[in-house]
């Protein structure tokens, strides 16, 4: 395969690298070890940044974060939820803090509006009543899958090519430059080579290993943070507690439901990552500060990922655990002022979600000068579409799509979500024109199913057995999947044991394991260490 350029990793930044290069007019290809948002863009709050949290750690990152958030506002509205956000302080917290965050958000660019107390109760009866402060800020709320496949779409309709589950494995090099880069199909076990002009490792927190495997190494740290999904939705607005960053300070609606994190923890490697019970209590207790009710809410997952922090943009010494004290900030490293000297391979890594638009301005300006080509960007003027590729992401709309106009043997897979035949339907036709196949997994990522209360434990089964139906699955395709789908949901409900999480685990076990007999299929079990929690 011939590329111009060659984009390594499906996420949120590589999927807006794609989009710049193909309104440019340059020919891309994506590949993708596992699927679109696998890493770090799948495994976050989904918060479209004001800038006010990093106003004291990080100015720098605060401006960027304010001026994506008012272009994305604009040109990606309909991935947005402009709910606003708060910043409340509650008694006890750092009163040189509080005084300081009108001021410090202004040198920034960030209007931060005091609230009265009673009024802010008004706005969110959730919060404490020991609140000392409070501050209206321009958070909002963005769909990162929603955002990426409706990104990948856009890039794709301009010509660019998506490869899912292509891992990178090594680099052919001659003269200095990267002549081939070969690819293996995890599905399938083949092997194929891709030239390109260009290679742009945007691979998050595997940029490091990426880079090493071309012989230029990347220092990287890997901070992993936890975050839990309630069963409803607690406030309207991002509420923010009024202090340095820390654990469980964060409270962001996402539709029906509500998301509070995180953490950060260093690890060793980004490949395996779990939520910990003691994360779990630690983000329950700081969160209940300020909204009390936190701590009698019904969590129905948690999920974590990690974020991709360059070594050498630490503050602090690199002996220091808090990972806090490492700018936010993106980095465009061009590999030809490295030892390594390489002319054609740019490393893109670090930023948030927030500022993806941005990183991938920078990225595509590098290459098109690299490539002679004159083209200025557009991502900053032209609206990203909201395509038919990415719409059942969205919270409420298969079951007011279904409720309006529903065939009547369009049975619902997923009752907690409310997702038919119909929608998986064409969910289906979007993944086979990405060149892909069906699984429970990828039309999980492109809907609402598994996400519910139940947490897949009647839709697993019934997806797998339409899709057996539809012959999309065949032979013992259905259950490797269903095992991988369930030992998926099992790892965001295993620290979340008690109360009613805890029946509801006991239900998929004796649903699955002794009805459908799926230990059989699998080593020590579908749900392992039930019996320990």
């Amino acid at each position: 395969m011939q590329t111009q350029v060659l984009i390594i990793g499906a996420g949120i930044t590589g999927a807006g690298v794609a989009r710049d290069l193909a309104l440019r007019g340059v020919h891309c290809i994506i590949v993708e070890k596992q699927d679109v948002n696998a890493g770090a863009s799948g495994g976050n709050h989904g918060l479209l940044h004001s800038g006010a949290r990093y106003i004291a750690s990080d100015p720098a990152s605060a401006v960027e974060c304010q001026r994506e958030n008012h272009l994305l506002k604009h040109l990606a509205a309909h991935c947005i939820e402009a709910t606003g956000g708060l910043f409340v302080a509650v008694a006890g917290d750092d009163e040189n803090y509080i005084a300081d965050f009108p001021s410090t958000s202004r040198r920034c660019g960030i209007t931060a509006h005091e609230i009265d107390l009673k009024e802010v109760h008004e706005l969110e009866p959730a919060l404490s009543n020991r609140l000392i402060a409070a501050y209206a800020v321009n958070d909002a709320t963005i769909d990162p899958f929603k955002l990426s496949l409706d990104t990948i779409a856009d890039a794709q309709l301009h010509g660019s090519r998506l490869l899912r589950y292509s891992r990178v494995v090594g680099f052919e090099i001659v003269h200095g430059r990267i002549r081939a880069t070969r690819v293996k199909d995890e599905l399938t076990g083949r092997v194929l080579s891709i030239a390109a002009d260009i290679v742009v490792n945007a691979a998050g927190a595997w940029a490091g290993v990426v880079a090493a495997q071309a012989g230029a190494p990347i220092r990287m740290r890997y901070s992993k943070g936890t975050l839990l999904v309630t069963q409803n939705r607690i406030a309207y607005r991002v509420i923010n507690r009024l202090r340095k960053a820390t654990d469980g300070d964060i409270l962001v609606p996402g539709g029906t439901v509500s998301i509070l994190g995180t953490t950060s923890e260093r690890v060793a490697s980004p490949d395996v990552i779990y939520p910990e019970i003691h994360e779990v209590d630690a983000i329950i207790d700081e969160g209940a500060v300020m909204l009390p009710q936190l701590a009698e809410t019904r969590f129905i997952r948690a999920y974590c990922g990690v974020r991709p922090l360059l070594e050498e943009a630490g503050k602090r010494g690199t002996d220091d655990p808090d990972d806090r004290a490492v700018s936010r900030g993106f980095a465009l490293i061009d590999h030809l002022a490295g030892p390594e000297k390489l002319a054609n391979f740019v490393t893109i890594t670090g930023g948030k979600l927030t500022t993806y638009r941005l990183m991938a301005e920078r990225t595509a300006d590098w290459v098109c000068r690299r490539l002679g080509i004159q083209q200025p960007c557009r991502t900053h003027r032209v609206p990203l579409p909201n395509t038919v590729d990415a719409r059942w992401t969205e919270p409420g709309l298969a079951p007011n799509t279904w409720l309006r106009s529903h065939a009547p043997n369009d049975a619902l897979l997923c009752e907690c979500e409310m997702v038919p035949r119909s929608v998986v339907e064409q969910i289906v036709t979007t993944i086979r024109k990405q060149d892909g196949r069906p699984s429970l997994k990828a039309i999980s990522l492109r809907s609402r199913i598994g996400k519910g209360p139940c947490q897949g434990t009647f839709c697993s089964q019934r997806l797998a057995a339409y899709l057996y139906d539809r012959n999309y699955l065949a032979g013992s395709q259905g259950i490797v999947e269903l095992r991988a789908f369930l030992r998926e949901r099992w790892r965001g409900q295993q620290p979340l044991l008690w109360d009613t999480p805890l029946a509801q685990a006991e239900l998929l076990e004796a649903m699955h394991c002794g009805l459908f007999c799926l230990e059989l299929a699998a080593e020590g079990g579908v749900i392992e260490g039930l019996d320990h929690a």
